[in-house]
């Protein structure tokens, strides 16, 4: 079942979310609700939704970057954002415990802030703990846009949107992205923007 995608200024998008019982993430429910979220992120289309993105304050994530998203992507935007396919998977209950020193720059984009796009500082590699679909602990190394789409999704768990970090200057519609910066190199910071 498609689930409707809420859209920034609901409440639910800032608010921590809670995290999940064993009880909860063992029953037919939860079950229900992964496929249902799977379907919507699929059709939307994303490679990520949150459960507060469908309204719900609880730490559940998906995510799949399928192999056919990636064959309309040049070759030389996946080397440079270090982009491979991830297989689907849910998260819950995630914590990062290792943020890498380094960042990268990209244009990001959020299906609750539908049709505008902005460069965003990440950790190009983390390390996240957090239970499977079954209750199992799990732990990844993520590097490049993987571990880009985690702390994005991470963030929406913790009440947080891309707009919090991004350099402002460099928001945009997703019309104009098209139009100017698709393509081109990331640019620089602008002295009058502020660290953060």
């Amino acid at each position: 079942m498609l689930l409707r995608i809420v859209q920034a200024g609901d409440p639910v998008l800032r608010a921590a979310a809670r995290r999940l019982s064993p009880q909860e993430i063992a029953s037919d429910e939860m079950r229900r609700l992964i496929e249902d979220m799977r379907e919507t992120m699929r059709e939307a289309p994303g490679v990520g939704l949150a459960a507060p993105q469908i309204g719900l304050s609880l730490q559940l994530a998906v995510i799949e970057d399928a192999e056919d998203k990636l064959s309309d992507v040049a070759a030389h935007d996946l080397a440079e954002k270090e982009r491979r396919p991830v297989a689907f998977h849910a998260i819950i209950n995630p914590v990062i415990t290792s943020v890498s020193e380094e960042q990268a720059h990209f244009y990001e984009g959020c299906l609750s802030l539908a049709g505008f796009s902005a460069v965003v500082p990440r950790a190009r590699a983390i390390r996240v703990e957090y239970l499977d679909e079954r209750g199992e602990a799990r732990t990844v190394d993520a590097l490049g846009w993987y571990a880009r789409i985690l702390q994005h999704e991470i963030d929406h768990l913790r009440g947080a949107l891309y707009i919090d970090r991004m350099r402002s200057r460099t928001f945009t519609s997703l019309e104009n992205w098209q139009r100017f910066a698709k393509g081109q190199p990331i640019p620089a910071d602008s002295p009058d923007e502020p660290k953060k």
